[in-house]
Protein backbone atom coordinates (compact mmCIF):
# COMPACT_ATOMS: atom_id res chain seq x y z
CA UNK A 1 0.00 0.00 0.00
CA UNK A 2 2.62 2.51 0.90
CA UNK A 3 4.64 1.67 -2.29
CA UNK A 4 1.25 2.65 -4.19
CA UNK A 5 0.86 5.62 -2.69
CA UNK A 6 3.95 6.42 -3.13
CA UNK A 7 3.84 5.84 -6.69
CA UNK A 8 0.60 7.61 -6.90
CA UNK A 9 2.38 10.90 -5.54
CA UNK A 10 5.26 10.91 -7.50
CA UNK A 11 3.43 10.51 -10.76
CA UNK A 12 1.19 13.51 -9.08
CA UNK A 13 3.92 15.34 -8.63
CA UNK A 14 5.13 14.82 -12.17
CA UNK A 15 2.18 15.73 -14.01
CA UNK A 16 1.65 18.96 -11.46
CA UNK A 17 5.22 20.08 -13.08
CA UNK A 18 5.61 19.17 -16.20
CA UNK A 19 3.45 21.81 -17.97
CA UNK A 20 5.48 24.47 -16.00
CA UNK A 21 8.91 23.69 -17.54
CA UNK A 22 7.52 24.25 -21.27
CA UNK A 23 5.91 27.91 -20.57
CA UNK A 24 7.86 30.47 -23.21
CA UNK A 25 9.75 32.82 -21.32
CA UNK A 26 8.72 36.55 -20.81
CA UNK A 27 10.97 38.50 -23.87
CA UNK A 28 13.05 41.10 -21.97
CA UNK A 29 11.49 44.41 -24.20
CA UNK A 30 13.99 45.64 -26.55
CA UNK A 31 16.62 48.68 -26.24
CA UNK A 32 15.88 51.87 -28.05
CA UNK A 33 19.30 51.51 -29.10
CA UNK A 34 18.28 48.36 -30.84
CA UNK A 35 14.98 49.56 -32.20
CA UNK A 36 16.31 52.68 -34.15
CA UNK A 37 19.10 50.41 -35.25
CA UNK A 38 17.84 47.20 -36.79
CA UNK A 39 16.75 48.54 -40.08
CA UNK A 40 16.33 51.55 -42.37
CA UNK A 41 14.28 54.26 -42.22
CA UNK A 42 12.33 55.51 -44.96
CA UNK A 43 9.36 58.54 -45.02
CA UNK A 44 6.39 57.69 -44.31
CA UNK A 45 4.20 60.97 -43.65
CA UNK A 46 5.09 64.57 -42.30
CA UNK A 47 2.83 67.48 -40.30
CA UNK A 48 3.73 71.06 -39.74
CA UNK A 49 1.31 72.37 -37.31
CA UNK A 50 -0.98 69.53 -37.56
CA UNK A 51 -1.73 70.35 -41.47
CA UNK A 52 -0.64 66.88 -43.35
CA UNK A 53 2.60 68.31 -45.60
CA UNK A 54 3.29 64.65 -46.91
CA UNK A 55 2.65 65.84 -50.67
CA UNK A 56 3.95 69.24 -50.21
CA UNK A 57 6.70 69.95 -52.98
CA UNK A 58 9.03 72.06 -50.05
CA UNK A 59 9.92 68.32 -48.56
CA UNK A 60 9.83 66.00 -51.63
CA UNK A 61 14.02 65.90 -51.48
CA UNK A 62 13.74 64.64 -48.05
CA UNK A 63 10.24 61.60 -49.22
CA UNK A 64 12.65 59.53 -51.08
CA UNK A 65 15.88 59.34 -48.35
CA UNK A 66 16.65 56.74 -46.48
CA UNK A 67 18.18 56.90 -42.38
CA UNK A 68 20.17 54.43 -41.53
CA UNK A 69 21.90 54.12 -37.57
CA UNK A 70 24.25 51.37 -36.17
CA UNK A 71 24.46 50.72 -32.78
CA UNK A 72 27.69 52.40 -32.59
CA UNK A 73 26.71 56.26 -32.28
CA UNK A 74 27.14 56.38 -36.52
CA UNK A 75 24.65 56.23 -39.41
CA UNK A 76 24.29 57.87 -42.91
CA UNK A 77 21.56 59.69 -44.61
CA UNK A 78 21.33 58.32 -48.17
CA UNK A 79 19.12 60.87 -50.86
CA UNK A 80 16.85 59.46 -53.77
CA UNK A 81 16.57 60.66 -57.10
CA UNK A 82 15.31 64.01 -55.70
CA UNK A 83 18.62 65.89 -53.73
CA UNK A 84 17.58 68.51 -51.16
CA UNK A 85 19.67 71.71 -51.42
CA UNK A 86 21.59 72.03 -49.58
CA UNK A 87 22.18 67.98 -49.47
CA UNK A 88 21.73 66.25 -45.94
CA UNK A 89 23.14 63.25 -47.38
CA UNK A 90 26.31 62.14 -45.52
CA UNK A 91 27.60 59.90 -42.54
CA UNK A 92 25.89 61.56 -39.52
CA UNK A 93 26.32 60.64 -35.45
CA UNK A 94 23.96 59.91 -33.07
CA UNK A 95 23.27 59.85 -29.55
CA UNK A 96 20.13 60.02 -27.69
CA UNK A 97 19.23 62.79 -24.99
CA UNK A 98 17.12 63.58 -22.14
CA UNK A 99 16.68 60.02 -21.05
CA UNK A 100 15.92 58.75 -23.95
CA UNK A 101 13.06 60.97 -25.04
CA UNK A 102 15.02 62.94 -27.71
CA UNK A 103 17.42 61.77 -30.72
CA UNK A 104 20.31 63.78 -31.50
CA UNK A 105 21.83 63.59 -34.87
CA UNK A 106 25.34 65.65 -36.55
CA UNK A 107 23.09 66.62 -39.42
CA UNK A 108 19.60 67.63 -39.69
CA UNK A 109 16.55 65.92 -41.70
CA UNK A 110 15.56 68.89 -43.26
CA UNK A 111 17.51 71.95 -44.75
CA UNK A 112 16.11 74.08 -42.72
CA UNK A 113 15.88 72.29 -39.65
CA UNK A 114 18.80 71.05 -37.02
CA UNK A 115 19.78 67.82 -35.52
CA UNK A 116 18.03 67.05 -32.61
CA UNK A 117 14.51 66.09 -31.97
CA UNK A 118 11.57 64.66 -29.73
CA UNK A 119 10.83 61.50 -29.95
CA UNK A 120 7.30 60.80 -29.96
CA UNK A 121 7.43 57.23 -30.84
CA UNK A 122 10.12 54.40 -31.68
CA UNK A 123 8.69 50.70 -32.32
CA UNK A 124 9.54 47.91 -33.99
CA UNK A 125 8.40 49.65 -36.85
CA UNK A 126 7.65 53.24 -36.94
CA UNK A 127 9.93 56.10 -35.77
CA UNK A 128 7.62 59.26 -35.45
CA UNK A 129 10.12 62.37 -34.47
CA UNK A 130 8.92 66.39 -34.05
CA UNK A 131 11.24 69.10 -34.28
CA UNK A 132 10.44 73.12 -34.40
CA UNK A 133 11.66 74.78 -37.52
CA UNK A 134 11.54 77.69 -39.42
CA UNK A 135 10.33 77.17 -43.15
CA UNK A 136 11.65 80.48 -45.28
CA UNK A 137 9.56 83.30 -45.56
CA UNK A 138 7.97 82.80 -42.18
CA UNK A 139 10.44 83.65 -39.08
CA UNK A 140 8.42 81.58 -36.70
CA UNK A 141 9.36 77.97 -35.98
CA UNK A 142 6.29 75.60 -36.41
CA UNK A 143 6.50 72.08 -34.95
CA UNK A 144 7.26 69.54 -38.07
CA UNK A 145 6.24 66.02 -37.10
CA UNK A 146 7.39 63.08 -39.29
CA UNK A 147 6.95 59.11 -39.28
CA UNK A 148 9.48 57.01 -40.85
CA UNK A 149 9.16 53.76 -40.93
CA UNK A 150 10.59 50.09 -42.29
Amino acid sequence: MYKQLLSLAIASAFFMTAGTGCQKDKETPKTKTVLLTQASWKFSSATAAGTDISNNAAIACIKDDVITFTAAGAGTITEGTVVCNPTTAGSITWSFQNAETQLQMSSGIYPAGSGLFTINTLTETSLVITQDVTIPPSPTAIPVTATYIH
